[in-house]
């Protein structure tokens, strides 16, 4: 079993900076791949960002050069940084984690609310 809890949400203004933060409990963290998504109101919830375990990174075309996922193995957290922040990224923001592909992640977290202001 693995809990996942999201941090770091908030209100910025278009342009700004974010970084969320999950923090995973738990055995082996470093057996899963960890991922990012987000669901704005009224849409689905779509993938953002993956580390996988062999370090690898993986990103949604929308978020590429702009957000960058990083996982620290010691401390079982991964990370998010948001950067160039745009009124559309708006969202509640998942952390999830998978012992496979994060097509159907086996655990979520709460989720973190991400308000940008334009």
């Amino acid at each position: 079993q693995v809990q996942l809890v999201e941090s770091g949400g908030g209100l910025v203004q278009a342009g700004g900076s974010l970084r969320l933060s999950c923090a995973a409990s738990g055995r082996k963290f470093s057996t899963y791949a960890m991922g990012w998504f987000r669901q704005a109101p009224g849409k689905e919830r779509e993938f953002l960002a993956a580390s996988w375990t062999g370090g690898s990174t993986y990103y949604r075309d929308s978020v590429k050069g702009r957000f960058t996922i990083s996982r620290d193995n010691d401390k079982n957290t991964v990370s998010l940084q948001m950067n160039s922040l745009k009124p559309e990224d708006t969202a509640i923001y998942y952390c999830a984690a998978d012992k496979a592909s994060l097509g159907t992640p086996d655990y979520w977290g709460q989720g973190t609310q991400v308000t940008v202001s334009s």
